[in-house]
Formats: C-alpha cells, sequence, structure tokens
C-alpha cells in the first residue's frame, strides 16, 4: 500500500486533544509520542544481568575485504524473565550481532531473509555506496538474498544496523532488527582510552508487552505503518537496555567507557548518575571522536543518536551503586539501569586532553543554503507527518547535490523531530541562530530539533554518487511519510 493511501486511510477520532494547525495531537513530557501500556506483569528493576550482545565473526577474509553473513530469521527471546517474546531477529537474536570492523577495510555483508515479511538493511552512520545503503525500496523478499558492501572510508564510531523497509521501519525495529557495528581505527586506539570488558556497547529501547509476553505494537492492520491513535511515535513503558529490562552491570572500580545508542522509536532520554559522583565525559559523537573531551552531568539522545561517554567509577567503594536515570521519564521509565561496583581494579586508561583533528565545515564556505521544513500537516482531509509540505514518494528526487561541495542545510520543526541524513555527517553550525548547544560538537548525522526550533548544518557529500535519504528518525513520522530523497552526482 502506498503512503498517500495509508494517510487518506486514517482519521483523526483516535488522536489526543492538543491542537496543531487544526490537528489533534497528544504531547508526552519531552515526546512526541503516544504512550502503550503494557498489560504483562512487568518484573521489579535491576534483577538482570546486563547482555553484551555477541561479535560477529567472519565466514572468511581476504587481502582487503572481510565476509560476513547475517540470517534474519523469527526466534523466542526471554526478555521478561520466565516468559518468551517472539522476536524478528539478526542471527536469532535481540540486539543482533555486533559487527566489529576497522577503518579503511572493506566489510561485505550478506542478509538472508528467512522472515516472512520484505526487509532492507540500513547501516545508521555508514558512509556507503547507494546500492548498500538500504533504501526503503530495495527490498530482500523473503527467501531472498542480498549483499552489502561497506567500503568503511570513514572515521572510527559507533554505528548501527536496522530495518529501512518503506512503511513498516517502526514496526519492524521494535520487534527486534536492530543491532550496533562498531568501526575501530589506529587513532582510537592510540589514546589509551578504556578497552576490552571496559568498553560496553549500550543499546538502549522502550518496549511494551502483551499479557503473554509479545512486543505490543499498535500496528495499522488495515495497511502500512502504525495505526492512528499511536502516528506521533510510539512509547513503550519498559526500559530495555541491550534487549533486557532495568538491567545491572557489575563494574570495577575504574574507568568504563559507555557507547550509548538510542534505538528506541520515538522516546527521547536524559541521561544522569544518580547519585552523582562521577560525571559523564563526552569523547565522541555519532561521527567518532571529538576534538576534546567535554564533561556533562546529562546527555540528551533522541532516536537514532549516539554518544560515547567516560564514567569513572575508581573512587567508589565496593558495594557502590550508581543508577542511570531518565530525566525526561516518570515512574517506571524513569529508570534505565544500574552500575553495582563490585571491588578495585588495576586500570591504565585515561582520557586525553586532545581526542582528534576536526577539520570545520565554516558557512562561508557554503555554495548554498537549503532549507528543510519538518511538521504535521495535513493530506486532503487527513493528518500526516510531511517533510516541506510533501509526503515522501520513493521515485522523486527533491534535490540534487553536487559531491564535494558544502551546503548549509536549515531544519524547522513544529515538534520534536530527530533528523537523520544518510551518506555524510555534518557539522551543527547553530540553534535558533545562535551557537552548537553542548552535545551538538564534533560529527553528527542525527541531530535533535526541539518544538519551534531551527538548527543550521553543514555537509558535505563525498565518494558515492546516487539517491539517499534525508528523514525524521522518529520512527512513526518516517513510515508516515517523513522523508525525501536527495541525489548527489
Amino acid at each position: 500500500m502506498k503512503r498517500r493511501q495509508v494517510l487518506g486511510a486514517l482519521g483523526l477520532s483516535a488522536l489526543g486533544a492538543t491542537s496543531l494547525g487544526g490537528l489533534a495531537l497528544r504531547i508526552q513530557r519531552g515526546q512526541t509520542g503516544e504512550l502503550v501500556h503494557s498489560r504483562a506483569p512487568l518484573p521489579r528493576p535491576f534483577q538482570v544481568p546486563l547482555p553484551i550482545p555477541a561479535v560477529a565473526r567472519p565466514v572468511r577474509t581476504d587481502a582487503t575485504t572481510d565476509f560476513y553473513e547475517i540470517v534474519q530469521r523469527e526466534a523466542d527471546q526471554e526478555i521478561l524473565p520466565g516468559v518468551r517474546t517472539r522476536v524478528l531477529a539478526y542471527d536469532g537474536t535481540f540486539p543482533g550481532p555486533t559487527l566489529v570492523t576497522r577503518s579503511g577495510r572493506q566489510a561485505v555483508v550478506t542478509h538472508r531473509n528467512d522472515l516472512h515479511v520484505p526487509v532492507a538493511v540500513h547501516l545508521h552512520g555508514g558512509h556507503t555506496p547507494a546500492d548498500s545503503d538500504g533504501y526503503p525500496t530495495d527490498l530482500i523478499e523473503p527467501g531472498g538474498r542480498r549483499d552489502y558492501t561497506y567500503p568503511m572510508r570513514q572515521r572510527a564510531a559507533t554505528l548501527w544496523y536496522h530495518d529501512h523497509r518503506m512503511d513498516f521501519t517502526g514496526s519492524q525495529v521494535y520487534r527486534g532488527l536492530a543491532g550496533f557495528h562498531l568501526v575501530t581505527g589506529d587513532e582510537q586506539d592510540g589514546l589509551g582510552l578504556p578497552s576490552g570488558e571496559r568498553d560496553v556497547p549500550l543499546m538502549i529501547t522502550d518496549r511494551s508487552f502483551g499479557e503473554d509476553g509479545s512486543f505490543s505494537y499498535p500496528a495499522n492492520h488495515h495497511g502500512a505503518g502504525v495505526d492512528d491513535a499511536h502516528m506521533e511515535g510510539v512509547l513503550g513503558d519498559v526500559v530495555l537496555v541491550n534487549g533486557a529490562p532495568w538491567p545491572v552491570l557489575e563494574v570495577a572500580a575504574a574507568r568504563y567507557r559507555l557507547r550509548l545508542l538510542n534505538a528506541s522509536n520515538a522516546r527521547r532520554y536524559r541521561l544522569v548518575l544518580n547519585p552523582a559522583r562521577t560525571p559523564l565525559v563526552q569523547i565522541a559523537s555519532d561521527g567518532g571522536l571529538l576534538e576534546k573531551p567535554i564533561e556533562h552531568s546529562a546527555v540528551l539522545l533522541a532516536p537514532g543518536e549516539r554518544c560515547e561517554v567516560v564514567v569513572d567509577f575508581g573512587a567508589l567503594s565496593p558495594g557502590t551503586e550508581i543508577t542511570l536515570r531518565n530525566g525526561l521519564g516518570s515512574g517506571r521509565t524513569a529508570d534505565v539501569m544500574r552500575f553495582r561496583v563490585t571491588g578495585r581494579g588495576s586500570d591504565d586508561s585515561r582520557i586525553p586532553p586532545q581526542l582528534s583533528r576536526i577539520e570545520p565545515l565554516s558557512a562561508d564556505r557554503a555554495v548554498r543554503t537549503r532549507t528543510w521544513t519538518f511538521r504535521r500537516a495535513a493530506t486532503g482531509e487527513h493528518p500526516g507527518w510531511l517533510l516541506d509540505g510533501r509526503a515522501f514518494d520513493p521515485d522523486r528526487i527533491d534535490a540534487d547535490v553536487r559531491l564535494g561541495e558544502i551546503e548549509v542545510w536549515r531544519f524547522r520543526s513544529d515538534l520534536h523531530h530527530p533528523v537523520h541524513v544518510h551518506l555524510n555527517p555534518f557539522q551543527v553550525l547553530s540553534r535558533r541562530g545562535e551557537g552548537p548547544g553542548p552535545l551538538d560538537k564534533g560529527w553528527k548525522d542525527t541531530v535533535d530539533l526541539a518544538p519551534s526550533e531551527s538548527v543550521d548544518v553543514a555537509v558535505r557529500f563525498t565518494d558515492y554518487p546516487g539517491r539517499y535519504l534525508l528523514h525524521c528518525h522518529n520512527l512513526e513520522h518516517e513510515d508516515m511519510a517523513m522523508m525525501t530523497a536527495f541525489r548527489t552526482t
């Protein structure tokens, strides 16, 4: 079913009471989304050990390339203790296996689809040729397979891969199709940052569960996407980290590198440590290392964003417990996970004062400025999420961009919209006409827009001609047409 047909089939009757341009809309605290309540009994927080996703091993290698194979299939997984949940999974696990590849060394990942639905795979943050980017109509049909080629001509960074099927991204990611892809490199290796077991990927998601333990996603059973009551975004009432509810990680009294990823459909998180015995020292953003570390008391993450922080537990006594909390949550969603210090440990890691060098993309070098407007608007008599007033058409190109040229892209919003650009990262120039925010430093590929906000970014696309996407990473907004295609030449 085409998006325009879906939008034409939706009504206003189930939406909330807040008015926006004549359209009814509920606004949750700090979110654009609607809460789904679980019907299954939920566990007490901080009882389950934090799982660490397994690292995928290459099936073969040659002088230039590592080859991987991943099978997408259904599986039953214990997420809530004592209950089995059916997941759509990469290699049968949620999250999927972590791919660890090297900057400058090509990786080819073959995905085989043993599911009953089509899929598309997007490497979020990947500097990727167009035919391997996971365009939402480049589908792997059930029983099919596809090779995705990742040259890895990019900086070391925390990336992730997830489903990108047109109209169904929200429901298929919600049911489990997401995993880490970590890019390593010489620059990071030489800094002395925490490594090994003290380099911990944390995929934060929210989910709700039916009475039988199934994922409770409010799908539109008459067509694509989400039902009309939840098209502003699906919020769960259970916070999962690496697929476990409110888990516990036992740590030594030492420094830890935490790779924070918000892989939720719509929920934003304001992450704080409680008690605040140590700061969150940011060392990297979406696109890898910052120039210098930045201390934060809180880290705000919108869907799709990553932030790497170092937390020093070295001064804490064995038995101390530190909780990672969500300042935008309430009730159960105010907690994320807990760290429990178990004992002393040797620690030769450090946080150097200089992490990297980043070429600035200044506005005065830009050849043009483009404005992109993200807003709720009617399509005929029906509501929709539109980009520049138009619903996404996969066959339409809305901008042609020359490779190598710097452009300023101005994003304007009505509500909360995490804006994601494919192919290359960008640099945030300003918010509301002022400088970048404290979490806007370095290379970004997803930027969080607040209601009625304008953000300017500088972008330069390189290497690969073809068709790519700009879209909102609230997955329900994306499924309900808030995307556009641009072409690099």
